[in-house]
């Protein structure tokens, strides 16, 4: 996309009449440039998994800037930072995540993710200041999603204990509340041990620690037919950097195991462990079992899917360029993406009933902390998945940067609705208590 179709995007996202104008919009509008050019710079520099300084320090940076009080460290994890403006109640939380994957960089648009998060929490500032309202937003930067770890571990650690709510949303091919049940998953790493020989002269002297690996993964593709059709059994070999004419002593793997309920994921996760211990027993050798994280399932809130959803309708979706119309239609032809030419639609109904995703978050560990929302926006072209090279292509340019300021405008008139009505605070805290999950 050329600068002159940022500039033009850049003019047409709040393009409301002068009536319709409010504080929390025309911050958004004066300050649209500096938020693109903050997830550009996330974007050009992707980082894992809890190696995330420059993203982290870029944020935090911005949040200083505009007034709120910034502590790195948050939870004891390097990358992870708290900030805070205000005073009083309500505790407003803001959940921000920044990570990338390997290989793909920015392809589930965390660079939006982060960037749309502060931007909201600083327009609500404007607002609230303007206006003198009361409360406090406190904005938690959240490194390692990607790895289902940070917010499980700030939860653990009682980061998030006095929120009255808690607010996030994430890149998605639709606008629309996210009012789904995001799966109960755990994380475990099985390493095998064994004794090491010439693979040659003298095999029957080890004990392969790839062959227990090996025939775990037999065991557990196996077991796949003899559990519920919802369960997600998934795993990847950890290099440990053996040649092949060494009878391996060490082998690694790293399992997913998820459902729509953590009782099933218990079960399943269960019977995978059995299989690692059978294929140990199998091979004369031994197998260490690391739960890395757990999480259960999405707690949904439906007073707060109906209220952000009420204020969604009154936001207009991104309108887009012939540039970009025309960008979306060669990328969903070059990557096979299935969306019958119509490659971005308005606001979608909010469903009567949660729909289960099959899809995981370190957010559902917070969702039984505190009342949630999350909120999806379209930052890619409809039949676009996450964590696929053309949700990265789009996360970097000007379809992606219209879906964030969306968002963020989205997650800012909401909570600054939520604040008009405190009944309806009241109402969620009540639906939280008393609902199962």
């Amino acid at each position: 996309m050329t600068d002159s179709t940022i500039n033009h995007f850049s003019e047409e996202i709040c393009s409301e009449s002068s009536a319709s104008r409010n504080i929390v919009a025309d911050w958004l509008k004066t300050h649209q440039a500096e938020l693109i050019d903050t997830a550009n710079y996330i974007f050009a520099n992707p980082e894992l998994a809890y190696q995330e300084q420059k993203s982290s320090v870029r944020l935090s940076t911005y949040l200083q800037e505009q007034g709120f009080t910034v502590s790195s460290g948050t939870a004891n994890i390097e990358t992870a930072f708290t900030a805070t403006w205000g005073t009083g109640k309500p505790i407003l939380g803001f959940l921000a995540e920044y990570d990338a994957l390997p290989g793909v960089g920015h392809a589930c648009g965390h660079n939006l993710l982060g960037t749309a998060v502060i931007g909201a929490a600083c327009a609500l500032k404007n607002h609230m200041e303007t206006e003198q309202i009361p409360g406090t937003i406190c904005v938690y930067g959240c490194p390692a999603e990607e790895i289902m770890s940070g917010k499980i571990v700030m939860n653990k650690a009682g980061v998030f204990d006095g929120l009255d709510v808690a607010v996030t949303w994430h890149p998605f091919d639709r606008n629309r509340i996210s009012n789904d049940i995001w799966m109960s998953q755990d994380v475990k790493n099985y390493t095998f041990h064994g004794v090491s020989a010439h693979a040659a002269k003298s095999p029957q002297e080890g004990r392969s620690a790839l062959d227990a690996a090996e025939l775990m993964n037999i065991g557990v593709n196996y077991l796949r037919e003899h559990v519920p059709d919802e369960v997600r059994m998934h795993y990847a070999y950890v290099d440990n950097g053996i040649p092949s004419n060494v009878v391996p002593d060490l082998a690694k793997t790293n399992y997913f195991i998820r459902s729509f309920k953590r009782s099933r994921t218990e079960d399943a996760s269960a019977r995978v462990d059995k299989c690692a211990r059978g294929a140990a027993m199998m091979t004369d050798t031994t197998v260490d079992i690391e739960l890395v994280t757990s999480c259960k399932e999405m707690k949904v809130n439906r007073v707060l899917a109906e209220l952000y959803y009420e204020a969604m309708t009154h936001i207009p979706t991104p309108e887009y360029t012939e540039d970009e119309l025309t960008f979306a239609a060669e990328l969903s032809k070059e990557a096979g993406l299935e969306n019958d030419g119509i490659y971005f639609k308005g606001l979608e109904p909010l469903e009567p009933e949660p729909v289960p995703i099959f899809i995981g978050t370190d957010a559902t560990a917070v969702s039984h902390t505190v009342p949630l929302i999350t909120i999806s926006a379209a930052t890619m072209c409809r039949g676009t998945s996450l964590h696929h090279w053309a949700a990265a292509k789009q996360a970097g340019m000007s379809i992606g940067h219209k879906g964030m300021l969306y968002a963020a405008r989205c997650i800012a008139e909401g909570t600054k609705l939520l604040l008009e009505t405190p009944d309806k605070l009241t109402a969620a805290w009540e639906e939280f208590k008393n609902t199962d999950a």
